[in-house]
């Protein structure tokens, strides 16, 4: 079967041989909000302790001021460069833009990322333990925000002494991360890349997410989210993770790679003919192996309710008027779950507050996927506006 172009590339040769790797990560945990100084989040309840996965690369400078922070989409974790083990026949997700030579050149910057809270992959999130019970939180983990994802990264970032992130950068859920730093914590960074990502989902983006859950909620397995220990909901959370994956590319895309292409002579009947079919049942199955369907459900309504413009009043202009950052906005032409218009809308509303702003839509057919597949583009415009953050800086250290 074909496979899509946005996998991760299976390792060929030994980690030591690889010069532009970071070679093996070790993930690492932070504890806090410890009872009883509970984390609030913003649906009024409280949560502690709450843990956050998460990996660095690179090496930390004196002054601590070659910090990048990645924040991750919905289905990525904090593994996104190197390889965990030597056995690892995958590196990260997003380990063509971070290493030795690379976007984020860890010869230079010190990166760091955290799995977000109410994800699964070593974070609090509805598949932990809930102290007060010994058993799994369920549905009983409270409605998680970006806000909270963004205040549980703070208190990681303030715990490892970082004043000042040099940039967040992120794409897809990972780019309203983004905006929700730039906006929340002004001070606390100077570079922002939000990349194919919005300030509020449209109606379509909603109703896909609203598809996704309805079909782990209908499946007999969830029992209301209470399934850990027993059976798991695998036939709806493959059919929702199969829904998503379907926006994430374009028809030019699947196009290209299945066409009409068929897995055999036909069956004429209802078992998998079309190429396309079977990928997508790869995906479904494959997601089911690492992926918890109560985070799903969470993280996806985090999504739905993100809407910037609430930070001013309903006005995304009064929104982005307190920030500070230098904003690089990037779009991908064929994507449409995040369509360009509305990166457009963000950088017009930072314009007319006479922020810093760039803006670039690159041209690529790879849909949404394109922030994880068009490397060579978006790492001449991430270096480019690294760079020209740096000479900026050491102009104005010149100027006193």
């Amino acid at each position: 079967m074909k496979h899509g172009c946005c996998e991760r590339p299976m390792r060929t040769g030994t980690i030591a041989e690889d010069e532009h790797s970071v070679g093996i990560v070790e993930t690492q945990y932070y504890t806090f909000a410890e009872p009883p100084e509970e984390m609030e989040f913003e649906c009024g309840r409280k949560v502690g302790p709450i843990t956050l996965a998460y990996e660095t690369c690179g090496e930390l400078n004196e002054d601590k001021s070659n910090v990048v922070l990645i924040v991750h989409s919905l289905s990525s974790d904090a593994h996104v460069a190197g390889y965990n083990s030597p056995s690892d026949r995958k590196p990260g997700w997003w380990d063509t833009m971070v290493g030795p030579g690379k976007a984020f050149d860890t010869r230079k910057y010190y990166v760091i990322c955290s799995n977000i809270i109410g994800g699964c992959k070593g974070s609090t999130g509805p598949s932990s333990i809930n102290p007060a019970t010994g058993k799994p939180y369920g549905l009983s983990f409270p409605i998680v925000t970006i806000k909270d994802m963004v205040r549980a990264q703070k208190h990681l970032i303030d715990h490892l002494g970082i004043k000042q992130l040099l940039c967040v950068v992120g794409g897809s859920m990972g780019g309203m991360q983004v905006l929700q730093w730039a906006v929340s914590y002004p001070d606390a960074v100077r570079l922002v890349i939000p990349i194919a990502t919005a300030a509020r989902l449209n109606a379509q983006a909603i109703a896909f997410d609203a598809v996704g859950r309805q079909a782990i909620m209908s499946d007999p397995d969830w029992k209301n989210g209470e399934y850990y220990g027993e059976a798991i909901p695998a036939a709806g959370l493959a059919l929702a993770r199969m829904i998503g994956h379907i926006t994430y590319l374009s028809d030019a895309s699947m196009h290209q790679k299945f066409g009409r292409d068929l897995v055999g002579e036909p069956c004429f009947g209802f078992n998998i003919d079309f190429q396309v079919e079977s990928y997508l049942n790869h995906q479904g199955d494959s997601f089911v192996k690492r992926f918890d369907a109560n985070s799903y459900l969470y993280i996806t309504k985090a999504m739905d309710y993100f809407d910037l413009a609430q930070e001013g009043g309903g006005n995304l202009q009064r929104a982005l008027s307190v920030v500070k950052a230098s904003f690089l906005v990037v779009s991908f032409s064929s994507d449409w779950l995040f369509p360009p218009y509305q990166s457009r809308e963000i950088v017009t509303a930072l314009r007319r507050n006479n922020k810093d702003v760039s803006y670039a839509e690159i041209h690529s057919d790879y849909g949404h996927d394109a922030f994880l597949i068009e490397v060579d583009a978006l790492s001449k415009l991430i270096v480019s506006f690294l760079q020209y953050a740096d000479y900026e800086r050491e102009y104005a250290d010149a100027a006193g």
